[in-house]
């Protein structure tokens, strides 16, 4: 764990009870997530990855709260999320932005620039319309747009530059922490190193925390300083970027840095060959969730969930993992 993290969350659990055909039969609970801990310091950016369907949303939803969780906590600033007052939970709320995949779909068509940007700040703040259209075009001016775009509606941008909109909402309210939920996997590969630039030069402006939430490794290896890798709403290994990047001890790890494409010879990863579908998050295998899919797996595995440990300098999830130091 961190010093002064912005956020400190200790076993964070989310089960849903999903309803069976037939009136006598029991629930399924789904296990969204099983566990995650983390804490993330101010400049600095955690980045969790996984397949679909792994938790990365379910946790997003958790730390906006936007829902509660099932076990667990989570502090913003030092102030519990889940045991505090509702006048507290409204400035955490307000400490605490995202920005969402789709630039398209996260902002009202009917409604122009100004008046985006200006919501935050007429739903959560006293200032006059004057002094909310200042901050609206202070920062439209960080994010790289103009005071012309003001009264311009959303159809009318790009979408690099809608997304640049959506990060400017973001801000509106002077965040502590920004979850960025695929930021750039809409948008064209020739946009995304600018909307990457974008977030990375606004975190040393602004020492902002990031929770970046990606499937792409190359992105996540640009952007984050740690990685937490999730699979069916576990974590499975987490620690420093270099240090996983280098030498990952999750099989799972394994595979998913070997799919990713390297030009350098030498940094390419030892293929790993995944071994089946991603099972029913609804009727996750026994023992390790891993286990069917993985080419190391041994008797115990099918058994006994592994706990997180830590070795080599990461928290890893695996009966074998002595066998990859």
């Amino acid at each position: 764990m961190t010093k002064n993290p912005v956020i400190c969350a200790i076993n964070l659990k989310k089960y849903y009870p999903v309803k069976q055909g037939g009136f006598f039969k029991k629930d399924i609970i789904l296990k969204a997530l099983d566990g995650a801990s983390f804490s993330i310091e101010r400049g600095k950016t955690l980045a969790v990855v996984g397949e679909s369907g792994c938790g990365k949303s379910t946790l997003a939803r958790l730390v906006t709260m936007i829902e509660e969780p099932t076990s667990g906590e989570f502090n913003i600033d030092g102030v519990n999320a889940i045991t505090s007052s509702k006048a507290q939970k409204k400035t955490l709320r307000s400490k605490v932005q995202i920005v969402f995949q789709d630039p398209y779909g996260s902002l009202n068509p009917r409604k122009k620039v100004g008046d985006i940007l200006e919501e935050p700040l007429s739903i959560n703040t006293d200032l006059t319309k004057s002094q909310r259209r200042e901050k609206s075009l202070a920062i439209m001016e960080k994010v790289g747009l103009t005071p012309e775009q003001y009264n311009r509606y959303p159809h009318m941008f790009s979408g690099g530059q809608r997304q640049r909109i959506a990060v400017a909402r973001a801000l509106m309210l002077n965040p502590a922490l920004v979850i960025a939920d695929e930021p750039v996997s809409a948008l064209d590969v020739s946009v995304q190193a600018q909307a990457l630039n974008l977030l990375m030069d606004l975190q040393d402006e602004m020492n902002l925390a990031y929770l970046f939430i990606s499937h792409d490794l190359s992105v996540v290896r640009l952007i984050s300083h740690e990685i937490m890798v999730m699979y069916l709403g576990r974590v499975v290994e987490q620690g420093e970027k270099n240090t996983i990047f280098d030498k990952p001890l999750h099989p799972y790890t394994m595979a998913l840095l070997a799919a990713t494409p390297c030009v350098n010879v030498d940094s390419r990863q030892k293929k790993i060959r995944l071994v089946g579908e991603l099972p029913s998050p609804l009727n996750p295998p026994s023992g390790c969730t891993f286990h069917r899919r993985c080419s190391y797996m041994t008797d115990i595995c099918k058994h006994i969930p592994p706990e997180p440990r830590e070795i080599a300098n990461r928290m890893v999830s695996c009966h074998n993992v002595k066998n990859f130091i």
